[in-house]
């Protein structure tokens, strides 16, 4: 529940880019893809949940690269912005790690991998959303908190993107 307070936090900063209606298009667009493709929107909770515990590992390793942390930064807003649209996926996810991820969430939902693979680009589109709502808003000089709370997160379930979904969405009062 750590990560979806960072996330409330983000809304209430006025020097972070967070804001009710970021969440609500996040929130909102999950749903109708997962329901496109025959996923549950009970299952959806589970599925980021899975997704997060292959992609927040990844993504931490793609940040101890020499500039990772920066470069990361800048990976998650042009890729919450235009991912899911492009349909396509960051560079540093590999077959190898859509495989894990897919696999990872089948496991989980029992879902089938091929119905979860072409969801992966709305998924991953969907954590980097939330990720980035802790962006500063141009001109400001800070870090983002909620990327920070990943990379430096002793993953003691507090940066669980399952939980980050469910509260949003009661946060939203979004039904499902």
């Amino acid at each position: 529940m750590g990560l979806f307070f960072d996330v409330l936090s983000s809304i209430n900063n006025p020097n972070q880019s967070g804001s009710v209606e970021q969440l609500s298009t996040i929130m909102h667009a999950v749903p109708q893809l997962g329901a496109g493709h025959g996923l549950d929107a009970s299952s959806l909770p589970t599925a980021m949940s899975a997704l997060g515990g292959v992609l927040l590992p990844a993504l931490k390793q793609q940040s101890l690269a020499p500039g990772g942390s920066q470069a990361l930064a800048g990976i998650v807003n042009q890729f919450a912005v235009a991912g899911a649209s492009a349909g396509t996926l960051p560079s540093f996810v590999t077959p190898q790690l859509q495989e894990q991820i897919v696999q990872a969430i089948a496991q989980k939902t029992g879902v089938s991998a091929g119905i979860l693979q072409p969801l992966l680009p709305g998924l991953i589109s969907t954590a980097m959303g939330f990720l980035s709502m802790g962006a500063p808003k141009p001109g400001v000089a800070s870090g983002n908190p909620i990327l920070n709370a990943v990379l430096d997160g002793n993953h003691d379930g507090n940066t669980d993107l399952g939980d980050v979904f469910k509260f949003a969405g009661r946060f939203l009062n979004v039904p499902g």
